[in-house]
């Protein structure tokens, strides 16, 4: 009795699930047999889709805009490439302020004992000018013994990054273990208008023209790199002096770069009163010249200049080493005479040559082609110094040292002090570059030492 009672529970659950089944069926049925209703459900999925691609085709869009935007370099902030040669551990560069517009850049190429110190100190004075003095110094100190040419590249990167205003790269040239880099630890820095001056020391003026005395800028407190780089950040014009950059030709990445207004000064010399001052200073330059001499071509047969009564001594070690680093740097100052004569598009409006026996003859001239050519505004101040500078009363100094000398005196010393042996080895090694600048070539040791003569003529480029 219980089970049929219990069939009879379940039957009505069973046929209800049919009846919904039945239900359906027939909705389904009835909707299938109304065209209406199947042209509106259809009307409904076309719209769907045409709103999902219009999005898509708008994501698209906005994606393509962002690419073109940060592909191109004018829109690319300055301050987010030079995290490029950053460690990517320092995010410093996301506090710095950015850069508004573009610097004058200027590098001053030349090679040792050119005169380039004095040369240097004209922009040094420059109240709006940003200078450093031989910076890859630090490069040549730190992987020593490489040889000159092998160091180009590693000069060319530090370049990079301080015309950025970015100074971290100095960290990397630091000695194991030394405490961190400060203002002070630069090289030339007890020398340098802006590290002695206010504010970052109260020793000196900044727009006062006069040398400043080393011994009194020791005295001024290190800064950190931090704040150096943010007194970069407020000139205009950054100037580098540098006598490690071998070939104008290294600097082209920069030239070309469109984020760096960058123009290159060739300070050249008589090449003979530059082995004449190598060898005068060959106790400070004794790493110098045997990096530089590592450069040689050793395929090259070279045949010495040598008296045949001319004893041997310690002294012409030193004095070959001066005399034959001429051959590196004679070949590659004719690279960039060569350049500079049928110049590329990199190089055109952007270099300028200055021979410094025009540079101490006509001081103020120059100096105002100099500072037209760097867009700068030259004063009676600077004008005065440049001219006391050339018209002292010394006719020679210490090495690596500015002060008031006779330097057209100093210019031509070397007529008298060169054996004629040394001055056929440079001529022999410096021939090509010495007829694009107008120096003549000598044919005997007595028309050397006739000071009567000039031996300048007029410069091809």
């Amino acid at each position: 009795m219980r089970g049929k009672q219990f069939l009879q529970l379940q039957s009505p659950a069973l046929g209800d699930k049919n009846a919904v089944y039945d239900k359906n069926l027939n909705h389904t049925t009835k909707i299938i047999s109304q065209p209406g209703i199947v042209m509106k459900v259809l009307r409904r999925k076309r719209f769907v889709l045409f709103i999902a691609y219009f999005l898509l085709l708008v994501l698209t869009m906005l994606n393509l805009a962002n690419y073109r935007w940060a592909k191109d370099p004018q829109q690319c902030s300055l301050q987010m490439r030079s995290t490029l040669y950053q460690d990517r551990s320092d995010i410093r560069f996301l506090y710095r302020p950015s850069i508004a517009k573009k610097r004058q850049l200027v590098y001053v190429l030349t090679t040792w004992r050119s005169g380039s110190s004095f040369f240097g100190e004209l922009f040094n004075q420059h109240p709006d000018v940003f200078f450093l003095y031989e910076p890859m110094w630090h490069i040549w100190q730190k992987l020593y013994p490489g040889d000159a040419v092998s160091l180009q590249g590693a000069a060319r990167d530090m370049l990079n990054t301080l015309y950025r205003c970015d100074f971290s790269v100095f960290q990397l040239y630091n000695s194991p273990g030394s405490k961190n880099f400060t203002s002070l630890g630069l090289f030339g820095a007890t020398l340098n208008k802006v590290i002695c001056s206010y504010p970052l020391c109260s020793a000196y003026r900044r727009e006062v023209v006069g040398m400043v005395d080393d011994k009194v800028c020791k005295k001024c407190p290190p800064q950190s790199l931090r704040l150096l780089e943010e007194e970069c950040l407020k000139y205009n014009t950054i100037v580098i002096k540098g006598v490690r950059v071998l070939d104008v030709n290294i600097l082209a990445p920069l030239m070309e770069d469109p984020s760096l207004d960058l123009k290159v000064i060739h300070l050249v010399r008589d090449p003979r009163a530059v082995a004449n001052s190598r060898i005068k200073s060959r106790h400070g330059l004794i790493r110098e010249n045997l990096q530089v001499v590592r450069s040689r071509d050793p395929k090259l047969r070279r045949i010495p200049f040598v008296d045949p009564g001319h004893k041997i001594s310690k002294k012409d070690g030193a004095d070959y080493h001066s005399v034959g680093a001429m051959e590196v740097i004679c070949d590659r100052t004719y690279r960039t005479l060569r350049t500079a004569l049928n110049p590329p598009s990199w190089l055109k409006g952007k270099y300028m040559a200055v021979r410094y026996e025009d540079l101490v003859d006509k001081p103020v001239k120059v100096l105002r082609n100099v500072y037209q050519f760097a867009n700068l505004s030259a004063n009676l101040d600077i004008e005065s110094f440049a001219l006391n500078m050339t018209n002292g009363t010394s006719s020679s100094s210490k090495p690596f040292t500015v002060s008031a000398r006779n330097a057209t005196q100093a210019a031509s010393a070397w007529r008298t002090v060169l054996s004629i042996q040394q001055i056929k080895q440079v001529e022999e090694y410096c021939y090509h570059s010495m007829a694009i600048l107008g120096y003549e070539r000598i044919r005997t040791a007595g028309e050397a030492k006739d000071l009567r003569k000039s031996l300048l003529t007029a410069s091809k480029l």
